[in-house]
């Protein structure tokens, strides 16, 4: 009895050791997609999946899915921290994202409610289809985002937007949430390019570096408890505002930007607002005052407009230090 009690033991812990190694090998520090893979594999370099969601239950947490040549890889749900690199070159992480979002980012359901940190790299974000997509990029839980050189376009179905900051909570430790978009262009979206609110008081702050958003109805839309900073980007073609600093706002910082052929070129309406370096021209309005403030350091070229200014008046240049 006791070899037949020994011997049993000894099958349960190899039973366990297995299901161990199973369970480390489905979740790996760096999966793999493929247009040509299946999502049945592991998602390995030499087996690799066919969708990013197919991807991500097979990706550890902190660790990212790599793309291995051109195809189409579907929205995608993210409630972990973790990279998706679409990689350099033509047809690259293409999403398609008809009658839906592209990418949610939501740990809203997890132990640790905004505290992922994700970063999306060389994707195509495209929402065209017989029911166009709904948003490009909706982040509604999470610590930061960081998107970097990608294209978000066609999101035409309400809302339209191509990146959706809608935040409601705070990190565990730490704040505000952060995004920061990289070398993006942001177009043909029927919504806003980019808005940004969080219900929470901890606020949010977004930061635009070489980004490029034209064709839709606002460019950069800034509303509750949310701070705006640009450097080097342009805000074009907007129906309504290139930028939008609306009521609940913490302001928005402006620095070597163009705002260009659009309704008005920087809506204000509340609290302070800096340009720096800024060429707002060829709008109907170059900036409308609502509400806030406006600070400006002498080194604007508020020109050619139809209305300069409406609701106010620029202010003279505050002194550099």
């Amino acid at each position: 009895m006791s070899k037949f009690r020994f011997t049993l033991n000894i099958l349960a812990l190899a039973i366990f050791t297995l299901t161990v190694a199973s369970m480390a090998q489905a979740q790996a520090t760096r999966t793999w997609v493929s247009g040509v893979g299946d999502d049945v594999n592991p998602c390995s370099r030499t087996a690799p999946c066919k969708t990013y969601a197919g991807a991500i239950s097979k990706t550890a947490a902190g660790g990212e899915i790599s793309t291995l040549d051109p195809g189409g890889f579907g929205a995608v749900t993210i409630t972990k921290s973790m990279t998706i690199n679409g990689t350099k070159g033509q047809g690259f992480g293409s999403i398609l994202h008809s009658g839906t979002n592209g990418v949610n980012i939501n740990d809203s359901a997890s132990g640790a409610p905004n505290s992922i940190i994700v970063t999306l790299r060389d994707l195509s974000i495209n929402g065209a289809g017989t029911t166009t997509g709904l948003r490009g990029i909706n982040f509604t839980s999470g610590k930061h985002l960081y998107v970097e050189d990608c294209q978000i376009y066609g999101s035409k179905s309400a809302p339209g937007r191509g990146i959706d900051i809608n935040l409601n909570g705070a990190p565990a430790s730490g704040g505000p949430q952060r995004v920061v978009v990289r070398n993006t262009q942001i177009r043909d979206v029927s919504g806003e390019g980019i808005r940004a609110a969080n219900a929470n008081a901890i606020g949010v702050v977004v930061t635009l570096e070489g980004v490029q958003i034209s064709n839709c109805t606002d460019g950069f839309d800034l509303s509750t408890n949310a701070k705006g900073l640009a450097f080097n980007s342009s805000f074009n073609n907007c129906t309504g505002a290139g930028v939008g600093v609306l009521a609940g706002s913490l302001g928005v910082e402006l620095h070597d930007c163009a705002l260009l052929n659009s309704t008005t070129g920087l809506a204000i309406a509340a609290s302070t607002s800096r340009i720096s370096g800024c060429t707002i021209t060829n709008n109907t309005n170059g900036v409308n005052f609502v509400g806030g403030t406006l600070v400006t350091y002498g080194d604007n070229k508020t020109l050619g407009n139809t209305n300069e200014a409406i609701g106010g008046v620029i202010p003279p240049p505050s002194g550099k230090k």
